[in-house]
C-alpha cells in the first residue's frame, strides 16, 4: 500500500512517499493503513485522528481522486491512500 504524506507530517516519515506491507485478510481499510502507518511511524495517526476515531477537521484522505470521510473504507489492493492537511486562514 502506498501512502502520499503531506508535508506537515513528513517529520514522522523523513519521505513523502511511504510503502506499507497489509495483510491480503482481512481486507484493508483506510483506519487499517492509518493503524499501520502509525505502528511503523508512531505518534502519526494522533496527528490525523481524533479521540472519537473521526478525521481532524483539518486533515483530508482522498482514495482514487475522490475523498473519504470514512476510515472503515475498503481499499483495494493497488489503491494509493493519499493524506492532504487542509489550509484555512483569514
Amino acid at each position: 500500500m502506498r501512502v502520499l504524506v503531506p508535508s506537515a507530517l513528513r517529520s514522522y516519515t523523513g519521505a513523502m512517499w511511504v510503502e506499507l506491507d497489509l495483510p491480503a485478510l482481512p481486507p484493508a481499510t483506510v483506519g487499517a493503513v492509518l493503524d499501520a502507518l502509525d505502528a511503523r511511524f508512531p505518534g502519526i495517526r494522533f496527528r490525523m485522528v481524533d479521540e472519537r476515531g473521526l478525521l481532524r477537521p483539518h486533515m483530508r484522505c482522498f482514495v482514487g481522486g475522490r475523498a473519504v470521510h470514512d476510515l472503515s473504507r475498503p481499499m483495494a489492493s493497488g489503491e494509493e491512500l493519499h493524506i492532504v492537511q487542509a489550509l484555512s486562514g483569514g
